[in-house]
């Protein structure tokens, strides 16, 4: 019995495989581009040109003029205001856990980060109005590493 219902169903599911690979066959078939005939054929009886030397597509689009300085910036001012929050400094600083972990017990609480970074950002506040200008912000710049003089 078990092996009258397996048959039944293997052979349902080849049945329905191969109506739908019949299917796909036809569907390829009907998009096929007809074939060559007088009627398809130019006045001199060769095939329509496809040259598209002539033809025009979109432009591309124009490059960014921003600065790696500004692109820095950006990339905390989420709304985009010209003002960095302070939660907005706190909000990206997720991978500087690691960073700070001056125990080494792969532990960080939030107060631990937060006080770091809390602190940088009140160091690049020279105003003190809890913001942080363009002109601030590029004083928390991490400082370039130095690459090794080339003994050629």
């Amino acid at each position: 019995m078990k092996g009258a219902i397996l048959g039944a169903v293997i052979t349902l599911a080849l049945a329905g495989i191969g109506l739908f690979w019949w299917q796909g066959r036809a569907e390829i078939a009907a998009g096929a581009p007809p074939p060559y005939s007088e009627a398809t054929a130019g006045a001199d009886g060769e095939l329509p040109s496809a040259d598209i030397s002539g033809l025009r597509g979109p432009e591309p689009p124009e490059a960014d003029d921003l600065t790696q300085e500004q692109k820095r910036f950006f990339r905390y001012d989420r709304n985009r205001d010209l003002r960095i929050s302070r939660n907005e400094m706190l909000a990206s600083r997720a991978e500087a856990f690691r960073k700070l972990d001056v125990d080494g017990n792969n532990l960080l609480t939030f107060e631990e980060w937060a006080v770091a970074t809390a602190n940088k950002f009140s160091a690049a506040d020279r105003n003190g109005d809890l913001e942080l200008t363009p002109e601030e912000f590029a004083s928390t710049r991490p400082k370039p590493a130095k690459r090794p003089a080339c003994k050629c």
